[in-house]
């Protein structure tokens, strides 16, 4: 059997370990703790992050991440997005040039605002970077339940390899040559599902669900080009896919966290409640200091970010929303409507 390794043992990760593992590849999956490696082998099971599905007898877990990586030909990194740079520098010296880095976190660098592509170039140059996004809750492919997902890399053929990889009768793949607006549609849709989650808290229904997921989707395109991407990949599966999907399942962590805080929850509550990595909290926040700085209007993202860091309440950040100043749906359709009435 083909060996294959995953970085992490969190949710997502032990999802794709299994699915890898069900096509019939020896996986072996690295977890930072010797004594949750030890418990899975022996119970067959993620009882931390995915309890009910038992491992098959090619999938296990080992604390030695030298062991995990040899001889891979493809390396998941299944770990949170501000912990990406950390795994790189552990794997430097371990990782082979031949060997292709696959990355599944969906986020931005914390402090330097880049794209987690642009982090691995940086530590992992040699190697060549394929990100895996879309429309994927964990607890649904460990099930195998339907799922279409996209892979994209600037080495297209290397993107195919990966699709192989992954491809099976419950998990559809995708290639996509655009790695910025696959990146970006992944970690900026987790701002606009908190931001559902708020509103799901605060009590409103589907019409204030429908017009923040249109705008949601509308923020996230101008960002997105203003940045490189092309406006296409938004209308896909790691732009409105995900978006919806993260918008609207309780599987979300993300809309589980904005539904605490519109609850009137802390953040740090709200972290210690949902515990697991909240992507959309500290996207926000890069994502505003970004639009700020490239100078792209973002008023769901900077009125989440008011939430979150200026104690505004979450009622009076939605009204703020509903009365800004009056503007087209399509801006450049009502200019050209205005220059051609003239």
């Amino acid at each position: 059997m083909e060996k294959l390794c995953v970085l992490g043992t969190g949710s997502w990760g032990t999802a794709l370990a299994l699915s890898l593992a069900k096509k019939g590849y020896e996986v072996v999956m690295w977890s930072r703790r010797s004594e949750q490696a030890e418990k899975i082998n022996r119970t067959k099971e993620n009882t931390e992050y995915l309890p009910g599905v038992l491992f098959p007898s090619n999938l296990t877990v080992t604390d030695d991440i030298k062991e995990a990586v040899e001889e891979c030909k493809m390396v998941v990194m299944a770990v949170p997005s501000q912990a990406v740079r950390s795994l790189c520098r552990q794997i430097k010296g371990i990782v082979k040039d031949d060997q292709i880095l696959v990355n599944v976190a969906k986020g931005l660098e914390k402090g330097s605002g880049k794209r987690l592509s642009e982090v691995c170039k940086e530590e992992l140059p040699q190697n060549v970077y394929v990100m895996l996004s879309g429309p994927s809750h964990a607890e649904e492919v460990a099930r195998d339940l339907p799922t279409t997902v996209v892979v994209a890399s600037e080495d297209i053929e290397k993107a195919e390899i990966v699709q192989d990889y992954f491809m099976s009768p419950k998990l559809r793949v995708y290639t996509n040559p655009d790695l910025i607006g696959v990146e970006l549609g992944g970690a900026l849709k987790n701002i606009i599902a908190f931001g559902a989650g708020i509103c799901d808290g605060l009590g409103f229904g589907d019409n204030t669900k429908a017009a923040l997921m249109t705008r949601g989707i509308a923020e996230i395109s101008r960002l997105g080009t203003a940045m490189g991407a092309e406006v296409v990949t938004f209308t896909g599966l790691s732009g409105i896919g995900d978006l919806i999907v993260t918008c609207t399942s309780m599987h979300s962590r993300n809309r589980r966290a904005g539904i605490l805080i519109g609850e009137g929850y802390s953040v740090e509550e709200t972290l210690e409640k949902v515990k697991m990595v909240v992507e959309g909290i500290t996207a926000t926040e890069v994502a505003h200091d970004v639009a700020e700085k490239i100078g792209v209007d973002m008023p769901i993202t900077n009125a989440i970010y008011a939430v979150l860091h200026e104690n505004v309440d979450p009622k009076d950040a939605i009204v703020g929303l509903m009365m800004r100043e009056k503007k087209h749906e399509v801006e450049q359709v009502g200019l050209s409507y205005k220059k051609s009435s003239k």
